[in-house]
């Protein structure tokens, strides 16, 4: 499937989170292990981490922080859910940092395909994944690090449109271990997920998950440059 043909159309922004934040006010931001500023800071650290983004949204005169897609980060080195004989550090998705409590919103028609809340430590805590169907073609999207409340009332196959308020953003305690963020990712073939789905993978993965998982930004419109 050729997904930049699919969003070939797409010419501005779609909003992912409260839509009366100006698309000017997002701002990219780098969480890579080549970024030489985070060698004595542990983004691992929920509190390091909010205190690096809250200084480059300071600089930036920014409210939302983005990117993230197939960067590889030291993130997740405190999780054990990440470690093991081959250690998962490439991230899948693109994260949206801004405050607990801001609004989710959906960037496309779709239905609810499953829902959960995914609470062992470095996971997602509450997500919710939507199914869509573009030109003839199944796509989900995932939404991670919400609050609880946003699991309330949802059932299966309920529907949203583009626009329409989806969630709201969990605090640390609640999404598991992380600054307060969204982690919005895209996925071609969901297999037996239900609620959940690998948002992170290792080196060796890496291929596969680039194929199942095109780059949110083909979608969102949201450039790093």
């Amino acid at each position: 499937m050729n997904w930049n043909h699919l969003f070939e159309n797409q010419k501005t922004p779609v909003a992912i989170l409260d839509d009366a934040i100006p698309f000017s006010e997002y701002v990219p931001i780098d969480l890579s292990i080549s970024n030489r500023q985070l060698t004595t800071i542990d983004i691992s650290r929920p509190l390091e981490c909010q205190k690096y983004i809250d200084g480059i949204l300071k600089d930036t005169n920014g409210q939302i922080a983005f990117g993230g897609y197939l960067e590889k980060r030291d993130l997740y080195k405190s999780a054990k859910r990440f470690s093991g004989d081959e250690v998962r550090n490439i991230h899948l998705g693109v994260d949206f940092w801004c405050q607990a409590g801001t609004a989710v919103v959906v960037p496309l028609d779709g239905k609810v395909h499953s829902f959960q809340n995914n609470a062992d430590l470095g996971n997602y805590g509450p997500t919710i994944i939507l199914e869509h169907f573009i030109n003839g073609h199944t796509l989900y999207s995932l939404y991670g690090h919400l609050s609880l409340e946003s699991l309330k009332g949802l059932y299966k196959g309920k529907g949203f449109v583009k626009g329409e308020v989806l969630a709201t953003l969990g605090e640390t305690p609640i999404n598991v271990n992380y600054a307060p963020h969204l982690h919005f990712q895209l996925i071609l073939d969901l297999g037996d997920f239900n609620g959940d789905y690998p948002g992170v993978c290792s080196k060796n993965e890496l291929e596969f998950y680039k194929k199942n998982c095109p780059d949110p930004n083909l979608l969102l419109g949201f450039s790093l440059e």
